[in-house]
């Protein structure tokens, strides 16, 4: 099941927050730290600090949305190399993310584009 119908863009906070923090809270980071507005339908998404948490902020134009994801067993690689406090991730990337993959190590083929055959 596909929790977000093609989000306009996918924010991932690098630090982890405190996981006491619902919408409001989770709002004033998107806003003051992120730079970022709430209300563009895109993912902000959070890690707790022991990485076995997410939530995802985002606004579905009639009210914010809060989705939680806990792991029982396991933690989420969460990046750490990747420059810069706020990363834009693709769909692909935040599927390999919730998979548990390592989205610093992965890598698909390089997109072409050609403008005739010959």
């Amino acid at each position: 099941m596909k929790m977000f119908v093609e989000p306009p863009a996918i924010y991932l906070h690098k630090q982890p927050v405190d996981f006491r923090k619902s919408i409001n809270g989770l709002s004033i980071i998107v806003e003051e730290q992120m730079k970022l507005t709430c209300f563009s339908g895109a993912l902000f998404v959070f890690c707790n600090r022991q990485r076995d948490k997410l939530k995802v902020l985002y606004w579905d134009k009639t009210g914010f949305c809060l989705w939680y994801k806990r792991l029982e067993k396991d933690k989420f690689k969460w990046p750490k190399r990747m420059t810069g406090e706020v990363l834009t991730l693709t769909e692909r990337e935040w599927q390999w993310l919730l998979e548990g993959l390592d989205i610093e190590k992965m890598q698909g083929h390089k997109p072409l584009e050609y403008s005739s055959v010959f």
